[in-house]
């Protein structure tokens, strides 16, 4: 099971109130994976996430309150390049790094990443890797956006082939 404790989107916009966050908890119990993204993560745990290692630390928390991996996205973090943390239910970690890709059209990135790593997993593959493609199709769907809308424009999923 992967979850994604929507709460925060890509815009900004607050998603959920107290009461949906407090369900979420044995959801994240029976989890495999959890992914918040970084304001979620500081809801979820009560912690500051300003810098790289107070997200690992947030992260840690969240393995130790729901024996699960935790995938820390760090999109909402300022700077030119991505860091999301992958803390896996034993401890060992992976960070991933890219380059930010500035665009308005991030609406959705979450599920479809979450999504992705569900469907990686399901045929079995190791979290790390399933993450890693996960995020590679997502960075491509953003790079194929195809500019509809105002605000937070959607994805171009049905542009990525192959990978």
């Amino acid at each position: 099971i992967v979850f994604d404790p929507v709460m925060v989107a890509t815009s900004g916009g607050i998603l959920a109130d107290e009461a949906t966050i407090d369900a979420f908890k044995p959801l994240m119990d029976i989890a495999t994976l959890v992914t918040p993204n970084l304001p979620e993560i500081a809801a979820l745990t009560g912690m500051p996430v300003g810098n790289h290692e107070a997200i690992a630390a947030a992260a840690h928390t969240l393995v130790g309150l729901h024996d699960c991996a935790v995938l820390a996205k760090g999109g909402h973090a300022e700077g030119a390049r991505v860091m999301d943390t992958l803390i896996l239910a034993d401890g060992d970690f992976v960070t991933f790094d890219d380059p930010r890709i500035e665009t308005r059209h991030t609406h959705g990135t979450g599920c479809t990443l979450s999504s992705a790593i569900a469907t990686l997993a399901a045929h079995g593959q190791p979290l790390p890797h399933a993450v890693r493609v996960a995020r590679q199709f997502v960075r491509q769907a953003i790079e194929r956006a195809p500019g509809f809308g105002e605000g937070a424009g959607p994805l171009g999923h049905h542009a990525v082939r192959g990978g």
